[in-house]
């Protein structure tokens, strides 16, 4: 048996030489529908899409409730689902623990664990192991994605601090990490370099496109929040096409949106 056949499904879309698996990020169920239709085997949530869609904070463990009840929601379609939890709300590991086995039981197969905190500062490095490794003992089948937010916290060399960091939490058990807001190809491939388990990277407009991430050896590239910025830009801009008498891009009809929802 190859060590393929022994990954979960969603794991295994993690390890394919020279093809990055591409997550589009959804915030409700027709989001998600119509990525998972237009044949993304599996799909993401993006926490601001969640949050700014109940008129919550992103961020602040505001929306354990919403998250979880999307989570029941989505995981019951064919694709596989995989979802952001930002900090995973609590602090407490125990409790981390008990969110993701609700979530693995509403059919989840992923997660995304941040250390980054509202204030802008990074959870002690031991604090987010504890909570990688209680997910892990709870649920050793779901994917545990560990970012540290290291560039995104003002450091001025945050290199050095995101290989300590993803060192800890690829030790405690995470089958994968995150460095979002990393984009610098020299770096991202000397962190390729010296990971044991798949790299995620974000997509930003002006850095490495998906050809070139795939070169450098990323596993994962996300899109995160962009699509439902998209979404809000594209409405207002219809919007304002109408109101000027401009054109209006082709859109879904009522009826293909209503199918999505088994309409």
């Amino acid at each position: 048996m190859s060590p393929l056949d022994a990954m979960t499904p969603f794991a295994a879309l993690h390890h394919r030489r020279g093809r990055p698996l591409l997550l589009p990020n959804a915030w409700d169920h027709a989001s998600a529908a119509a990525l998972a239709a237009a044949g993304h085997p599996a799909i993401g949530t993006t926490s601001l899409g969640v949050a700014a869609a109940a008129g919550l904070p992103d961020g602040a463990a505001a929306t354990r409730a919403e998250t979880v009840r999307l989570a029941r929601r989505l995981g019951r379609d064919d694709y596989l689902l995989s979802v952001d939890v930002e900090s995973g709300f609590s602090d407490d590991p125990a409790e981390v623990a008990d969110l993701a086995v609700e979530l693995a039981a509403a059919g989840v197969v992923g997660i995304n664990l941040e250390d980054g905190r509202p204030d802008g500062t990074l959870a002690p490095t031991a604090v987010h192991v504890a909570k990688v490794a209680a997910v892990k003992a709870a649920v050793p089948e779901l994917f545990v994605n560990a970012r540290t937010d290291a560039y995104w916290c003002g450091s001025d060399d945050p290199e050095p601090e995101t290989v300590r960091r993803l060192d800890a939490y690829q030790r405690a058990g995470a089958d994968g990490v995150f460095v979002p807001a990393l984009s610098e190809p020299a770096a991202i491939a000397r962190l390729v370099g010296r990971l044991s388990v798949p790299l995620n990277i974000l997509w930003t407009p002006g850095g490495p496109g998906l050809a070139e991430l795939a070169g450098l050896g990323v596993a994962r590239v996300s899109l995160g929040s962009l699509l439902y910025r998209s979404a809000l830009a594209a409405a207002v801009a219809t919007a304002a096409a109408v109101a000027s008498g401009g054109p209006v891009g082709p859109v879904p009809g009522y009826a293909e949106v209503r199918a999505l929802s088994g309409g």
